[in-house]
């Protein structure tokens, strides 16, 4: 199963300015266990051949994220997900 390795700073910082970190530490139990866990709608985005994806903390926010070696995971962003 895949692991997320520590966030930056600047993540822990957006997670606490938007009162996220609780829905964030669901999130990624979530997706330590099943990272294509239904709630998470965990999608690659485009353009794919950049294999960057994104899971849902909730309605609202998706953390953006790539995979690395060994069944790592850096998440290198948090931001608004607007639906059209």
């Amino acid at each position: 199963m895949p692991s997320i390795i520590d966030l930056r700073e600047d993540i822990k910082e957006y997670l606490k300015k938007h009162h996220l970190i609780k829905k964030w530490e669901k999130s990624k139990k979530l997706f330590e266990c099943n990272p294509f866990h239904p709630s998470l709608n965990t999608e690659l985005l485009e353009p794919k051949h950049r294999l960057i994806y994104s899971f849902r903390l909730d309605k609202t926010y998706r953390a953006i994220f790539i995979c690395l070696p060994k069944d790592k995971t850096e998440v290198i962003a948090v931001t608004r997900h607007y639906r059209k």
